[in-house]
């Protein structure tokens, strides 16, 4: 399964919000709840994210196996 915990990180480590991503860089409350309940998203938000933070796909996301399957 796919995990934003990295992301977190990294926006730490820029000094972004969640309330910078919603109403400067026009993220959705929806697209940041998902990303918090590390459920499916769309890879432009992969994509948007990569170009706010200035960073890798490997500094948002991270496969990890799902021992439930």
């Amino acid at each position: 399964m796919i995990v934003y915990e990295r992301l977190w990180k990294t926006m730490d480590q820029k000094n972004i919000t969640t309330y910078q991503l919603i109403n400067k860089y026009h993220f959705s409350k929806g697209q940041i709840d998902r990303l918090k309940r590390n459920a499916n998203i769309e890879m432009i938000t992969i994509n948007n994210l990569c170009r706010v933070l200035k960073c890798r796909i490997e500094d948002i996301a991270e496969y990890v196996e799902d021992e439930s399957v």
